[in-house]
Order: structure tokens, then sequence, then C-alpha cells
């Protein structure tokens, strides 16, 4: 029988016991209801699984004893960096969801020219915590245990120039000069792939990208949509060199 898994915040190691955070608690007793003496999964981006059972269950605090440890090895071996133009609402979601669960290692939000969502500093920070628990929450669902490194928003240009020089930098062009099948393997620093805003990279973003070393690959002929854009380019860099 596969055991509720949910992610949380603290130091993990068997033997030890631990109050559940309140969400956590509640997801746990009052929507799946688990008994004193029943076990769950607990995982908190160390890379292992540690099965928990519940000791204690009060109204004030439910209590657990991490009993095993259990190292997994689900992560793909291409490290893929997202730069997603920031979407609205629940396409950015969408995003971020499917692309954790396509094994994503890292996402950094992009501002550019056409981006139609703007955020402040304090919209900013509430958007980016919503974001993580996204994130988490999808770890929870496909069995990883390390969640994507998610990067506070960035302009396009200075997000690009932060890539490391020796990873293989693309964006989506019909025109560009990479395909998928003539692709070689990165080195060590893996793939960073861009991805435009809902109104697609202007001019002078596509400018800020080339000088930052970001090179066309060719996906098909047709115009991606951005919420289908950076899945589609994922899970194909995936099954080029990844683990699909």
């Amino acid at each position: 029988m596969r055991l509720t898994r949910c992610h949380i915040d603290a130091p993990l190691q068997p033997g030890t016991e631990l109050t559940l955070p309140e969400d956590t608690a509640n997801h746990l007793i009052r929507v799946m209801r688990l008994r004193e003496g029943e076990d769950c999964v607990l995982f908190n981006g160390d890379g292992h699984d540690y099965t928990a059972r519940v000791v204690a269950i009060g109204k004030r605090e439910s209590r657990v004893r991490i009993q095993s440890a259990r190292a997994l090895d689900n992560e793909s071996p291409l490290h893929i960096t997202l730069l997603q133009g920031i979407a609205r609402g629940e396409k950015m979601d969408l995003i971020l969801q499917k692309a954790t669960e396509l094994g994503v290692s890292a996402i950094v939000p992009v501002n550019a020219e056409r981006t139609e969502v703007k955020l402040d500093a304090a919209r900013a920070e509430k958007r980016l915590a919503h974001w993580r628990n996204v994130l988490v929450s999808a770890c929870g669902q496909s069995g990883r245990a390390r969640v994507p490194l998610l990067s506070p928003p960035l302009p396009l240009a200075q997000a690009a120039q932060a890539q490391s020089p020796a990873a293989l930098k693309l964006t989506l062009d019909p025109l560009g000069e990479h395909r998928l099948a003539t692709l070689s393997a990165p080195g060590a620093e893996g793939v960073v792939i861009a991805i435009g805003p809902e109104g697609g990279w202007s001019p002078r973003d596509r400018q800020a990208l080339r000088e930052s070393g970001f090179q066309g690959l060719q996906l098909g002929p047709r115009i991606l949509r951005t919420e289908t854009a950076g899945l589609a380019a994922i899970a194909a860099l995936q099954a080029r060199l990844g683990d699909l």
C-alpha cells in the first residue's frame, strides 16, 4: 500500500520525534485520517524519504517518530534550468507543476519586455512563496525528494547573464541553428532553456539572450503557447538527453 507522502521543512533523522507543522498535521490527521500507530512518508528536500509513525494526536499538536530513511535515485542525470517568462495565474502554476514532474532542476522566473504580469516587491514575495508551494506539492505527488531550486523573479538580461558559460543555453526558434536530433550531450552544467512570456520575446529580449550565449532550438514548425513551450522542450530534452 502506498503511504501518504508530505513535505516538511525540518531536519529529519531516524529515531527522533518531532511535532508536525499545523498544515501537515491537518492534512495527515484530519484529511487522510491517519491514527496513532499508522505510518506516513516525509521528505525535506535532502534526497531521502523518511518513514514516520504517528505517536501522538492532540488538539494542539501531533507528533511522529522517524522510523527509517531511504535515499531516492530518481533525479534526472540531465541538469535542466528553466528561464520562464512570468505568466498569469494558473498558467504559471501549471508550468511550475509540470516542469517539476518532468525533472527540471532549477527555475528562474523572468521579467521580459512583453511580460504582462507586473509584480511589486510585496506581490513578488507572496508569489514566490506560492510558487514554492506548487513545487513542493508537485514533488510530493511525483515522488521526487529534491525540490527544484526556485529563484526570485529577475529581469531577463540579468537572469541570462547569470547562467554558467559552460551550460548549453537554448531558446525556442523555428529558424534556430540546433535540432533535437543533432544536440550533443552537455557537460555537468547541463542545459538552460529560456521560454518567453505570453507575448513572446521582443527583438530586444532576443538580442539580450544572444549576447548571453543563447542559441536557437527548432522544436517543430508550430508556435507554442508559453504554458506549452517550456514543458514540450523539457520533455523533448529529457527524451533526447535525460531519463525519459
